[in-house]
């Protein structure tokens, strides 16, 4: 694993913090590279749960550095709040390291983010309210407050001063009445900056000391192929490249770097938001899927809908990713269900479609069509934790063909499977693969 691009290959939500904190294990460095506290990745170690939206999911494996690159847009309160928590718990946080050059969250965003959603009607996005979209807006108006900037007060001062009235005419134009204190921002933020002063450094270049030295790197994708502001459901998605390019411009290295790229795949489809989702369940099985999966937003708590799983959509992230790999989450979900639907291709106005159309208005109007599985007896939560222990071989035959199949019609090899919550309960198919090569 030399260097490892983790991806979200469905709408989020796919289960990349367990496999970023279990691929860690082997890791010197974990690089989050996109996105922002909208993100929600959540690891159990023990009895002890993290739910992390801005620190990197393998924070908690001592001896590995965590990066937060540059294509992050970052809010400081947030991220010292998480901080806190993981030394209230016995783990420090002395192994991260932030991108002098990633973008700021300010007190403005998050009010302009509620403000545009509200003023956008039928095209709201379903943000999460956290002004990551307001921010990436700065960003590329080439006005944004960097982490250089934060941690130097005299720089802060001086943006600010031209920010917060500009900001608070912006608000007065969306009709607003939210007032803006430039004394009290700079008075916060400064503080935030002073704290987090010793963990600010040029990221890229710490990098590229790891990557000489033949480390092990792997990058740590947010949300999922789906919600790229590229390559996902727009309007509908979020507010940067979620793609494994992105891990290039997000956390500064060339692409000969990266030798693999795999993608987390859950066993069902879920999404948070608003959009078209042409494989959604709304009977019983959908309910099954969102209260045994536990799927409920880990930034917002908002319901997850949920599905089976769409081909269209994993071909497409496929395509755009190149893939190498693929790591199977929350197999343990379809426990005991009497068969499984696998969306293969959509109906669309009397014709088949088995790409992925940019059009939401065609996508609303493509219903699944569905190729059956037989799915296996129930497991069980200890049955699942001896196949984790046992391996690929002691899985019910049904399981074995339905990731087969996955792992064929996604053009990936089949990496790991996730069979329940606890971090070792994951089936390591690379072992198997790293034995046959010997």
């Amino acid at each position: 694993m030399p260097a490892t691009v983790v991806i979200g290959t469905q709408w989020g939500d796919e289960g990349k913090g367990k496999v970023v904190d279990y691929l860690a294990k082997e890791a010197d460095v974990v690089v989050r590279f996109q996105g922002g506290p909208n993100a929600g990745h959540t690891v159990k170690v023990g009895e002890d749960i993290f739910r992390f939206h801005l620190l990197p999911s393998g924070i908690l494996r001592a001896r590995t550095m965590n990066i937060i690159g540059n294509g992050v847009v970052l809010d400081p309160e947030v991220l010292l709040a998480e901080i806190a928590e993981v030394r209230g718990k016995r783990y420090s946080a002395d192994n991260l390291r932030i991108s002098d050059r990633a973008h700021v969250i300010m007190p403005y965003h998050r009010i302009l983010d509620r403000l545009e959603e509200e003023a956008k009607s039928g095209m709201k996005a379903g943000t999460t309210m956290r002004g990551i979209g307001p921010s990436y807006e700065d960003k590329v108006g080439r006005f944004g407050i960097r982490m250089v900037d934060l941690v130097d007060p005299d720089a802060l001062k001086e943006k600010l001063g031209v920010l917060v009235p500009l900001k608070q005419r912006m608000i007065q134009a969306f009709r607003g009445v939210d007032i803006l204190s430039m004394e009290e921002t700079f008075t916060k933020y400064m503080d935030y900056g002073q704290q987090l002063r010793s963990k600010v450094t040029d990221t890229g270049v710490l990098l590229h000391s790891y990557i000489v030295k033949g480390k092990r790197v792997l990058f740590e994708g947010a949300q999922g192929t789906h919600l790229c502001i590229d390559h996902g459901i727009y309007p509908y998605g979020t507010s940067s490249n979620c793609v494994s390019g992105a891990a290039c411009t997000g956390a500064g290295v060339g692409p000969g770097v990266i030798d693999d790229v795999m993608g987390v795949v859950k066993a069902y489809t879920s999404r948070v938001g608003t959009g078209p989702f042409p494989a959604e369940l709304t009977d019983e099985i959908g309910n099954h899927m969102q209260s045994k999966g536990g799927e409920f937003g880990t930034t917002t708590g908002r319901p997850r809908r949920c599905g089976w799983i769409d081909m269209v959509m994993l071909r497409y992230s496929a395509r755009v990713n190149g893939l190498d790999s693929i790591a199977v989450t929350k197999l343990d979900v379809l426990d005991g269900l009497e068969e499984i639907k696998v969306c293969e291709s959509y109906q669309y106005d009397g014709g088949i479609v088995k790409d992925f159309p940019a059009s939401m208005k065609v996508l609303s109007r493509c219903k699944p069509i569905y190729k059956t599985f037989p799915c296996w007896k129930e497991v069980g939560e200890e049955g699942w934790r001896k196949v984790a222990a046992k391996g690929f071989t002691a899985m019910p035959p049904e399981a074995k063909k339905y990731l087969t199949y996955l792992s064929k019609s996604i053009g990936a090899k089949l990496a790991l499977v996730g069979v329940g919550k606890r971090r070792d309960e994951i089936v390591d198919m690379r072992a198997k693969a790293r034995k046959r090569s010997r």
